[in-house]
């Protein structure tokens, strides 16, 4: 089964698998009794506009560039087909970092801030130190599988206190750039996290 699956998708689904099995593993309290939410639909997909992405974005205090996704999944991104359990071994897996625009790579090694949804991936002592940040809570494990420019792989410093189903802002170092994890292409977008806030807040 998972070796008729593109790389892409197993890569994706892997992280939401890593991020349930951390959530199922780390104690928390009873929710309280909610009423029945009502199915949302999937956010519409983000349209290709080089004008949006040639535009500078603001620059908050302490220098970090206000990036969200309507820019960095604002462009066509599918990874190169490739899966290391039939290709040969010590095969160097193939680059799909052609398809990012100079106009995102740019930032790669700056101080950003971006918005979006937690899904932790590891936790330690009851704290999240490594999530991935979502375009939107719907998607992943809730919805379809997101592009992969639709998440960041945020590693944070210290751990955070883990803020579900809200926008949180996160601020750090933005590193664009491929990363794999068994061959398998994992992410293009990480970011060293410094801070963490409720982007409602």
């Amino acid at each position: 089964m998972l070796k008729s699956m593109s790389s892409p998708r197993l890569a994706a689904l892997t992280l939401c698998a890593l991020a349930l099995a951390s959530l199922q593993a780390a104690p928390t309290p009873a929710p309280a009794p909610t009423p029945a939410a009502v199915p949302l639909p999937l956010p519409p997909p983000v349209t290709f506009d080089p004008a949006l992405l040639a535009k500078p974005p603001k620059v908050l205090d302490g220098g970090y560039a206000q990036l969200d996704f309507d820019r960095l999944a604002g462009f066509p991104f599918t990874p190169v087909t490739f899966d290391p359990a039939t290709a040969k071994p010590g095969t160097k897996p193939p680059s799909s970092a052609k398809q990012i625009p100079a106009t995102i790579k740019k930032f790669d090694g700056q101080k950003a801030l971006v918005t979006g949804f937690m899904l932790p991936v590891k936790m330690e002592g009851g704290l999240v130190t490594e999530f991935l940040l979502v375009r939107s809570p719907l998607m992943c494990c809730y919805g379809g599988v997101p592009n992969m420019n639709e998440w960041v792989v945020v590693k944070m410093a210290k751990g955070v206190k883990q803020l579900m189903d809200v926008p949180v802002s996160c601020y750090g170092k933005l590193h664009v750039e491929e990363q794999f994890d068994a061959g398998y292409l994992t992410g293009i977008y990480l970011l060293d996290g410094e801070k963490l806030t409720d982007a409602k807040g």
